[in-house]
């Protein structure tokens, strides 16, 4: 159940079975039927927070505030009533220790579950923005696909505040969004407050002022505002997923290229040296290129040369045989006359069936 030497929690996939807890075979089979390019991890932060924000009643204001797994294991809970040990969570949790303790109790909801899904620990629980954003990203899919993300009359901070560290967490979230109103209200008093003093100031401005072309109010152009600020949302959070996508796949790159196997490649060598390129080093590709040509001519030169050994080899054994072939046949034309009778004798005596004639 502790996190392995890759600091990962790996949870064997079992036969899916009915469940009475309202997901059915199917969902179970769905956990594992999601990929890397699937549009569930394009999901923006912005989206996640709120959907975490409106679910629970919380109001956190970054992804990574869901590292100690306490969030995690209140979103199980509300999809799976009464699946989760709520008092065993701790929203509390600040240590690493007592984090891990958190994703156990996930680990275990997970397994009666019979879900299959790869939980990697040890960088969830140092708030690494990134790793937190794509687990949280699985679970608002995971949760979405059970009886279609509706929740049936869950109360959250009742289940909360079983959990040790919950009442205080409801607290601050509603002390929180309540400034947040406060502040709203006042600002919007306030905005009230000037428009009208402007629409005075306006009135005497025009009566005074006659026959000038009255300038528009700057609540005239407040949608058009409104608009271009939802549109650069949108676009920033577009660009953080397509960020966040390649640098995922850089990260992938970075870790093949420091297996022991590859590493001492040229090749290997040349893509590192365009990973860790400074922004001013233009002739980064250039050298690189340089590096995988050079080290394929050696390559090419390496074979060459083996090409060659191997022929002067066979050459050489070739010589060999025949040198040994020219001395047996000097040494038998040098024999006398009476040893070659004598090897006849010794082939009579033998009985052999070579000399019957």
């Amino acid at each position: 159940l502790l996190p392995s030497k890759q600091g990962t929690i790996s949870i064997s996939p079992i036969s899916p079975r009915q469940s009475h807890f309202g997901t059915g075979i199917e969902g179970q089979k769905i956990a594992s039927s999601i990929g890397t390019m699937d549009s569930a991890y394009f999901v923006g932060r912005s989206e996640i927070l709120s959907w975490i924000n409106s679910t629970l009643h919380l109001n956190l204001s970054k992804v990574e505030e869901s590292c100690s797994g306490a969030i995690q294991c209140q979103l199980m809970d509300a999809v799976h009533p009464g699946m989760v040990p709520m008092h065993k969570v701790n929203f509390d949790a600040k240590s690493e220790y007592e984090m891990i303790q958190n994703y156990k109790v996930l680990q275990d909801v997970l397994n009666k579950l019979k879900i299959t899904k790869h939980i990697e620990v040890s960088k969830l629980v140092k708030g690494r923005p990134l790793d937190n954003l794509e687990f949280m990203q699985w679970m608002k899919w995971y949760c979405d696909s059970i009886n279609g993300g509706v929740l049936h009359n869950y109360n959250a901070l009742e289940r909360r505040d079983a959990c040790k560290g919950g009442k205080e967490a409801s607290k601050k979230s509603a002390a929180s969004q309540s400034s947040a109103k406060n502040s709203t209200t006042g600002s919007r008093s306030h905005t009230s407050h000037n428009s009208r003093r402007h629409e005075a100031t306006s009135t005497v401005n025009s009566s005074s002022q006659s026959g000038k072309t009255s300038r528009p109010s700057s609540s005239c152009g407040s949608p058009v505002y409104d608009e271009q600020i939802t549109e650069l949302k949108l676009s920033i959070d577009s660009l953080e997923k397509e960020r966040d996508f390649y640098f995922s796949k850089l990260r992938d790159i970075e870790i093949l290229c420091q297996s022991h196997e590859i590493q001492d490649s040229k090749v290997v060598s040349a893509i590192k040296k365009i990973l860790y390129a400074g922004e001013d080093d233009a002739s980064v590709v250039a050298d690189a290129q340089a590096m995988v040509s050079m080290a394929t001519q050696k390559e090419a030169v390496t074979r060459t040369e083996g090409i060659a050994d191997k022929r002067e080899n066979l050459e050489t054994q070739k010589r060999k045989v025949i040198q040994n072939l020219d001395i047996d046949a000097v040494g038998i034309t040098t024999l006398s006359p009476r040893l070659r009778i004598s090897g006849v004798s010794d082939v009579h005596c033998s009985g052999s069936h070579l000399t019957s004639y």
